[in-house]
Order: C-alpha cells, then sequence, then structure tokens
C-alpha cells in the first residue's frame, strides 16, 4: 500500500524494509531490532580519540542488517533511550550513501537520525525480527578481503593458546588494578583448518576477559563480531573493531552449533598441537631488537641461534612457583598464595630462572631461562638440583643458599637454538632481555652476513595494529578518506 492510499483510506503503511530504502531524507516508517551500538569515534594519535556520536547495528523483519548512526548534537537526546534487543520504531530519517570503509552491515546506506527524527522504543516484542544475525566467514573468504578496508564480517572457531597460553593451563585474564593490557590475543582454528592469529582490543578485550575468567569450565568455542583482516609481518590476521562483540561456548546459535560439531569431531581439536601454533621465524638477536622498536606491543615466539657466554651469579636461580599456573608465590601469614589464580594454599614447586649472557655474530644480550627451557638445558629439574644439594651439605632448602648448580657452568661456550618469548615488557624496557621458554637444539651460528636494515618480519607499517583497534566504522571519517582518496586519484 502506497503512503497516498494509506491517507485516503485513513490506513497506517507498513514500516518499510531496509532494502527498499533509496538515499536522502525519507518519512516513512522503519522497525527495527537493534542489535548492538558503539561510540563512533575519529582516531587522534597518542589520545583515546574524539567522539563523534553513536553508530548502530540494526535488524529489519526480513533478516537484512543496516547500520545506524546519531550525531553527537543528538546523543544526551537518544543514549539513555537505546538497549540492545529492543524493538524500536523511527521516522523521518536521512539515509547516507557516503560510506566507503568498515560495512558491517548488509544494507549499504546508513539510516541517520536526523533533527526531524522521531525514534521510540516499542513495548510490544516482535518474535519475527530476529534477536542474532552472524556474518560469518571462512579463512579464504578473510584472505579474499585482507587490507581492503571493506566489509567487517565475523569469525567463529576454536580457542588453541590465549595470550601465548595453552587452555589447559586455564589462563587467568583478569586482574585486581589497572595493569591489563588493552589488548588480548587468542589463536583460533577454523574449520578449515589454518589457525589465525585474533587480536582484541579494548572492550572486546575486556568482555573476552570477564566471560573467560567467568565461565565455570574453560571456554573452547569463540565467536567475534565485525573483524578486520590485515597482513602483519606477512601473516593473515584479524583485528576487533569498536564494533566487535564476542560470545562463547554456549551463548549463541552459532557457538552452540560449532560446539556441537567439536563433539562428533574429537580429532579436529588434535590436528595442530598447541605448542606448536605459534611457528617460529629464526632471527638474530639483531633482528629482535628491531622488531620489537618497529612493530606495536604484542606477543610473539622467534628462533634465535646464540652461543652462552656467562652465567650471572650471586643471584637466585629458581624461584617458587604455584604448581598449577608457574607463577612465582606471594607469602602470606602462614601460607603461600597465587597471585593469579587467587590460591591461598598454593601447592609450591621450584622453578628455574636462570640469566644467561648470549651472543651470536652480530649483538649480545641476556636470556633469562625459565621452566622446561632449563631442563632442556641441564636435563633435571630444578627441585632435583635443590634436593640434590641440601643432601650433600645437610640442613632444609629454605635455610640454605643454594648456589648456581656447575651443570649451568658447564653449558658455557655451548651453541643452541633458542625459543624466545616477547612480550608487552620488552616493548618498554632498555634492556636487551629476552625470556627463554624452550631450548629447541644444538646448533652452530650461521656465516656472518652484512647486518640487515630491517628484519623480514617488520615490513609491516607501526600503525597497522594501532588503525585496526582504534575504533570502529564512522560515516564521518570515511567521508573525509573518500575524499582523499578521489584527490589523490
Amino acid at each position: 500500500m502506497s503512503k497516498e492510499t494509506a491517507i485516503r483510506t485513513g490506513e497506517s503503511s507498513p514500516p518499510l524494509l531496509f532494502r527498499q530504502v533509496s538515499p536522502g531524507p525519507g518519512d516513512s516508517t522503519l522497525q527495527f531490532r537493534l542489535l548492538h551500538f558503539w561510540d563512533a569515534r575519529k582516531n587522534v594519535k597518542g589520545g583515546p580519540g574524539i567522539i563523534l556520536g553513536i553508530e548502530m547495528l540494526m535488524i529489519d523483519a526480513e533478516g537484512t542488517l543496516a547500520q545506524g548512526f546519531i550525531g553527537q548534537n543528538r546523543r544526551n537526546q537518544y543514549e539513555k533511550e537505546l538497549q540492545r534487543g529492543s524493538i524500536y520504531t523511527l521516522t523521518n530519517y536521512y539515509a547516507s550513501n557516503n560510506k566507503v570503509m568498515y560495512h558491517v552491515a548488509d544494507q549499504r546506506l546508513v539510516i541517520c537520525i536526523s533533527h526531524a527524527s522521531a525514534l521510540s522504543k516499542d513495548e510490544k516484542d516482535i518474535e519475527g525480527i530476529l534477536r542474532q544475525r552472524f556474518r560469518v566467514r571462512s579463512f579464504t573468504e578473510f584472505e579474499a578481503n585482507c587490507d581492503l578496508r571493506g566489509d567487517l564480517h565475523d569469525v567463529v572457531g576454536h580457542l588453541k593458546l590465549v595470550d601465548g597460553q595453552a587452555l589447559h593451563e586455564r589462563p587467568v585474564l583478569c586482574t585486581n588494578d589497572d595493569s591489563a593490557s588493552r589488548k588480548v590475543m587468542v589463536h583460533l582454528q577454523l574449520k578449515d583448518g589454518p589457525v589465525m592469529n585474533v587480536y582484541l582490543w579494548d572492550e572486546a578485550a575486556e568482555s573476552f576477559r570477564l566471560k573467560f575468567d567467568g565461565s565455570a569450565v574453560t571456554p573452547t568455542v569463540l565467536l567475534v563480531t565485525t573483524v578486520n583482516p590485515k597482513r602483519l609481518g606477512g601473516k593473515l590476521c584479524l583485528s576487533s573493531m569498536s564494533s566487535s562483540r564476542v560470545f562463547l561456548d554456549e551463548e549463541v546459535d552459532h557457538t552452540k552449533e560449532y560446539l556441537a560439531w567439536l563433539a562428533t569431531n574429537p580429532s579436529i581439536t588434535s590436528l595442530v598441537n598447541p605448542v606448536e601454533v605459534v611457528k617460529a621465524e629464526t632471527l638474530t638477536i639483531g633482528e629482535i631488537a628491531a622488531f620489537l622498536k618497529h612493530q606495536p606491543a604484542q606477543v610473539a615466539y622467534f628462533d634465535c641461534i646464540a652461543t652462552i657466554d656467562d652465567v650471572k651469579l650471586g643471584t637466585e636461580w629458581y624461584y617458587i612457583a604455584c604448581k598449577d599456573c608457574q607463577t612465582k608465590l606471594n607469602r602470606g601469614p602462614t601460607t603461600l598464595v597465587c597471585p593469579k589464580c587467587r590460591n591461598e594454599d598454593a601447592t609450591a614447586v621450584a622453578n628455574y630462572r636462570v640469566e644467561l649472557s648470549v651472543y651470536d655474530n652480530d649483538e649480545q644480550c641476556t636470556f633469562i631461562i625459565l621452566g622446561d627451557a632449563g631442563k632442556d638445558l641441564t636435563g633435571r629439574k630444578a627441585t632435583e638440583l635443590i634436593d640434590a644439594y641440601v643432601q650433600e651439605n645437610g640442613g632444609v632448602a629454605a635455610e640454605l643458599e643454594v648456589p648456581v648448580p656447575q651443570c649451568f657452568i658447564d653449558t658455557i661456550g655451548q651453541t643452541k637454538k633458542f625459543r624466545i618469548k616477547v612480550t608487552d615488557y620488552n616493548f618498554t624496557s632498555t634492556k636487551l632481555s629476552f625470556t627463554a621458554t624452550k631450548i629447541i637444539s644444538a646448533a652452530e651460528l650461521p656465516p656472518k652476513n652484512p647486518p640487515l636494515q630491517t628484519p623480514p618480519v617488520t615490513e609491516v607499517a607501526n600503525t597497522e595494529l594501532a588503525e585496526s583497534s582504534g575504533g570502529g566504522p564512522s560515516a564521518i571519517d570515511d567521508q573525509k578518506e573518500a575524499k582523499r582518496t578521489k584527490r589523490s586519484g
């Protein structure tokens, strides 16, 4: 029924579907469910960004997704009325077709709230309008859309690592202070096989932390919406945007279906060993240092061939750790307390922490040997060496100062391939010191080559991860980008 016919007959016209919306002002009625809303920001280097308004993700009775926008000058008028999952009616809107980047919906037009708009929340729910709809894509499809700044699709898969930790370790991600990074990196294995690095930033990272730590059992399946496919260090990665949401295990139908698929295909989870998920590239000490200088802060693993020059003496070569999570224990009034898993009566074990001075053809630095790497190097557990010293010298381990064992001194002059882990700390520290998590094998230093200007992994511009994380789609930002593109073309 046309609007003119409705006026003549006194009947109200049915709501317009998103696919029927035309560019420019419209006085027809739209009815939709509000799935999500978030701040639209303009990125400012070194700052939190300028808030431009509110962006919305909406779905109509036909299941079509559209994006909405409320300018900052109308924010106070509407923000308190917005509620995710509720039904809304909108009349007198403006449909903009200027958006050229970061589409989060099927409908290319952005439904903008204008000065003449009337937006009201419907008290009655409409079951015919979907409560969720995802646009999940495969590895192949993400690869085809890499670095295009176009559609932001959704990804679902099963977790292999969370911030470099395997799931059986049950990583604890939340802290009681503000020290937590604004980023969480997960390794997600997709149905079609490849394991992808997925970077979660800001609100998405915090949501993941809260849900992961709050789960009674360790979550297995993760769905992240509106991710941006980027190539970092030559590898395809996915980065969350300000529009992204995260869902685990039983939260939505897509994760439930994936969880059921895993249950019927248990062999899938063993196709990729979590320990080998991160395929480390072999770099020199100088190349690792250049990586820290040129890349955004992130968790990364490298192999490095180096010769042991000395063992640092005069410091404790082991620490007392929690048996469950290997975190250094704090001494409480009567027991040992684990600051990570909050266990106030933690079971203690001795773990290696030995500082080695190492060198290769170009540089010298410190490798800190932790945990299993110490056993790889000496062939013995730290507890065995402590017990042996106590038996030889009598007394109790807590009362004796146990010197660095001779088996570590004997490694001086040996050349090994070390597995190195860099974390956020390494990107801010002035000391060239790296954690070695594994000794891969004995090795020989390669022939000396002229020094590289930049390592092969540093071809990515500094801004790529920051760009991926610094805020979601914005119609205003995209108009400026379109103008810049037009001028440059």
